[in-house]
């Protein structure tokens, strides 16, 4: 068995509105197949088909405010209700006593301990490191937390080879905003089907994708349907290369932002918990009601 997480910033559960909420607005049929007809919405859950399964996951987790980043990225890495040991939501990177709680290296450092093949598998740039390294940047929790658990970010000669994939999945971003045009470009439908192949030899493979809580923040409607008709050109072309009997793709997020864009706020709402694969996998989510636990299960079925 083997687990495809993929992990969209931003991305809550929201009302059937296509004036405020982009997935109630854009043409979404890969999505829309996998739920035999709905659309991801607050209303759609739960939903049972035979490919998928669709879940609302609680991201307030008890404590007053609005989730954040940081403290939400570190409970899908830990299972732990870090904003509820802390006391406050944080974000968007981790401060001190967040970063404490990634020491181990979250999910990473006990499936590693364990004998587990982990990885992230998004690629970065240079200049990524380099402002690491110079301290002028900070982690957020999911490559610190890969850090901790002593495993290596995915670098430009990975994305050349092969080995990792652009945060944007086509590789644009590389050749418009970092002048790298010698990054070969993907469609969003290669983009899929390398995501599966990255899995492939991995008991656990990460894939990151911010430009949805960027989006929501932007407010732009148009844009925000054009980046999710993207995604889901790229789920297809996941769906067309996995291998539902012997793997998991696991879809879900830190918090709300995406499905209201008259904020540019983060939302209470509830995130989506999409299941795509093994039904004896997906069968073991069927309880959760919150984010803390979506990693003791990932960690029970890989065991």
């Amino acid at each position: 068995m083997r687990v495809l997480f993929l992990f969209l910033d931003g991305v809550g559960l929201g009302i059937d509105d296509p004036s405020l909420n982009p997935f109630a607005r854009a043409s979404l049929p890969n999505l829309t197949g996998l739920l035999a007809g709905r659309r991801l919405l607050a209303a759609s859950t739960p939903a049972q088909t035979d490919r998928a399964s669709l879940l609302a996951l609680d991201a307030c987790l008890g404590v007053p405010g609005l989730p954040q980043s940081a403290t939400g990225q570190a409970v899908l890495l830990t299972g732990r209700n870090i904003p509820a040991e802390i006391g406050y939501h944080y974000g968007p990177k981790p401060d001190k006593a967040t970063a404490a709680t990634l020491e181990d290296g979250g999910i990473f450092g006990a499936l590693t301990r364990a004998g587990k093949r982990a990885a992230l598998i998004n690629a970065y740039p240079a200049g990524y490191f380099h402002g690491i390294h110079s301290g002028r940047r900070l982690y957020s929790s999911i490559p610190l937390a890969i850090t901790k658990a002593g495993l290596a970010l995915r670098s430009a000669d990975d994305l050349m080879m092969g080995k990792a994939i652009s945060a944007d999945f086509t590789g644009q971003g590389w050749h418009e905003r970092l002048g790298h045009s010698e990054i070969p470009l993907l469609s969003p439908q290669q983009a899929g089907q390398r995501l599966a192949n990255l899995s492939v030899g991995l008991d656990f493979a990460f894939f990151e994708y911010w430009l949805t809580d960027y989006a929501g923040h932007g407010q732009d409607m148009d844009a925000a349907v054009r980046l999710l008709e993207q995604f889901d050109s790229v789920l297809g072309g996941l769906l067309s290369a996995w291998d539902d009997e012997n793997g998991l793709v696991l879809l879900t997020s830190d918090h709300g932002n995406l499905e209201d864009v008259s904020t540019r706020r983060h939302t209470a709402s509830p995130v989506p918990l999409l299941l795509v694969g093994n039904a004896r996998a997906r069968e073991k989510f069927s309880g959760l009601k919150d984010l803390t636990g979506v990693a003791p299960t990932i960690l029970e079925i890989l065991r």
